[in-house]
């Protein structure tokens, strides 16, 4: 839908709906609304040539699993294949992923995924898609030595071709040709995307800022961007994550002034906890550590990964001897030390977490230490950072975190820096992406204000198709879309039904009946035994066990009489009965599990 009719339709029809985690599962509501949103809009749509289909399967109304499926005659080309993390009701689920089911059948159309950066976001999900679909992978250098690491971890280097593409270059997959262009970003080698197509060219910008003195010195091509402009650009495709803040974000070189006053300003240990993935911000932190005479220790495995990574790659210069083992700092007075380690979330496992609680195996805080989290709490996450920078100030260390300094800057445009871009590139048709619906919502409001007709602007969902050509755009169907979850090896193998039985064990607990009956008379020989786990201290509740269990038994007898014999009938049985005892008892609803056992 355009944003001029969104709106009201958003009003009439948009309500609250369960997220549906069964693979391969259509959506038969959003199927009927695409269909009523098409009859209403009554858009006359006429096709001379080919159209170009574009399909989000993942990144729109969330933060994360960024998908996108460009669709031309029989070639398929993809950009990004990232993961989200679990929202709060995924019990044990490790991640999420995007569901390819429409990628499967149509694999034999694809030609190529590229990449845009290399976060999780964007890069996460492969492992798991390249074990459904093999395809050859397309980008920058740092980008392509991520995803080395994640595919020899999960033993699929060697079936995976990855080819490096620098940036200025363009892939040619035979109607879609995909050119890689200079972009700004908290990581170095991001690129934004000119496909160029029969019908025209569409960017994608992927994630993106505005920065004129970036630590790398390598500027964003604004030159180039207002030469596909000046052509005539179809779509754009742009990062939303920003897109409720005015104004501009600060250059990532303003954290470097502020890490090096902290540094002058103590004689204390230093410990940075921040982004594994944000080298730039790890090289900001190693420049002041050798400005001041410090030794750099690194901790916790993502950072050790990615730091030799980049250093292999040359996107990290540091000084010969400035890193040392972690297991030498005590070789070190805390006046000679610097340790960057991950944490910057408050993740329960992570190394700053165990430090701040006095379980890391390697480093101790003490009231000697100067802890700085160049980060900002991502949402949902306030409560965990919280409390680590709590349990971090009752050992006595002083914590500096981003209410107290300027020790993090934003690697997402802010308005002003949306507005640049869509100058620029002036698209006929604007789309945006990489964001929750609010934030969809503001870019788009954005766009309109900078010229762009209302017309032409689509908040699109995951799985809406829109066709377009040089004229005109319309969406059309709808393709399978959702969350794959992953739960340790399993892929997919947790669904609805796991999740609520985990959330009502994780409420309630559980109750085990176990009895042993005469196969032949039907008679209990033994038992029944009650076993509780989560649900109440049996020693603490011996009366209601015993009540419990004489229950079962009262249950048993009266099928006996009226010739119950079928197993299921009797589990069925005692569940309801003991059901209702134990709400009227305790006014809590556990999982009941009647095990029959036949001699």
């Amino acid at each position: 839908m355009t944003i001029e009719t969104e709106q009201k339709d958003k009003e009439q029809k948009r309500k609250p709906q369960r997220r549906s985690y069964k693979r391969g599962e259509e959506n038969k509501t959003e199927n009927k609304k695409a269909r009523s949103n098409n009859k209403k809009e009554n858009i006359k749509f006429e096709f001379k040539k080919e159209n170009l289909k574009i399909i989000p399967l993942g990144g729109l109304e969330e933060i994360g699993k960024n998908i996108t499926v460009f669709e031309y005659g029989n070639e398929i080309v993809l950009v990004d294949c990232g993961l989200e993390f679990p929202e709060d009701n995924m019990l044990g689920v490790d991640l999420v992923i995007p569901d390819v089911t429409y990628l499967e059948r149509n694999k034999e159309k694809i030609k190529g995924l590229v990449i845009t950066h290399g976060h999780e976001d964007h890069i996460g999900a492969i492992p798991y898609i390249l074990q459904q679909i093999n395809i050859p992978i397309y980008a920058t250098k740092l980008t392509i030595g991520l995803i080395e690491n994640k595919l020899e971890e999960h033993k699929l280097l060697r079936s995976t071709k990855l080819t490096v593409v620098n940036q200025g270059e363009t892939v040619d997959f035979g109607n879609i040709k995909v050119e890689f262009i200079r972009s700004s970003h908290s990581i170095p080698d991001a690129v934004m995307l000119a496909i160029n197509t029969p019908v025209g060219t569409v960017i994608h910008t992927g994630d993106f800022k505005v920065d004129y003195t970036p630590i790398d010195e390598k500027v964003m091509d604004f030159g180039r961007l207002a030469e596909l402009g000046n052509n005539g650009v179809l779509a754009l495709l742009s990062d939303s994550t920003n897109s409720e803040r005015k104004g501009y974000t600060m250059s990532e070189s303003s954290v470097g002034e502020v890490f090096d006053k902290l540094f002058l300003n103590t004689k204390k240990r230093i410990v940075v906890a921040t982004f594994a993935s944000n080298v730039h911000r790890v090289q900001q932190i190693v420049n002041s550590a050798v400005k001041y005479n410090r030794k750099v220790a690194i901790c916790g495995r993502s950072m050790i990964n990615m730091i030799e990574t980049a250093k292999e790659l040359g996107y990290i210069n540091v000084p010969e001897n400035t890193f040392i083992d972690i297991d030498m700092i005590k070789n070190y007075t805390d006046e000679q030390l610097v340790i960057i380690t991950t944490g910057s979330q408050g993740e329960t496992m992570s190394a700053l977490t165990r430090m701040a609680s006095g379980e890391h195996k390697k480093v101790s805080i003490t009231p000697n230490d100067l802890v700085i989290i160049s980060a900002t709490p991502i949402p949902g996450n306030e409560k965990f950072v919280s409390r680590v920078i709590d349990d971090l100030m009752q050992i006595g260390a002083e914590v500096i975190y981003s209410s107290l300094e300027d020790i993090h800057v934003s690697g997402h445009a802010c308005q002003e820096e949306q507005k640049l871009i869509i100058s620029l590139v002036r698209p006929k048709f604007f789309l945006p992406v990489h964001g929750e619906y609010r934030q969809l919502r503001a870019h788009a409001e954005t766009a309109r204000k900078v010229g762009v007709d209302p017309r032409n602007i689509f908040m699109l969902e995951n799985g809406r198709v829109l066709e377009l050509n040089e004229k005109e755009a319309k969406l059309t169907n709808s393709v399978p879309s959702g969350k794959i979850l992953v739960d340790g090896l399993g892929v997919g193998d947790v669904g609805n039904i796991v999740l609520r039985d985990r959330q009502h064990l994780s409420q309630d607990g559980l109750i085990v009946i176990v009895l042993t009956m005469d196969s032949s008379t039907g008679e209990v020989v033994a038992g029944p035994d009650v076993i509780s786990r989560g649900f109440v201290y049996v020693r603490e509740s011996e009366g209601l066990i015993d009540e419990a269990r004489e229950i079962v038994r009262n249950t048993l007898l009266e099928c006996e009489e009226k010739n119950i014999t079928d197993w299921a009938t009797l589990k069925s049985n005692v569940r309801d009965e003991l059901r209702s005892y134990l709400y009227e008892k305790t006014k809590r609803k556990p999982m009941i599990l009647p095990i029959i056992m036949e001699i």
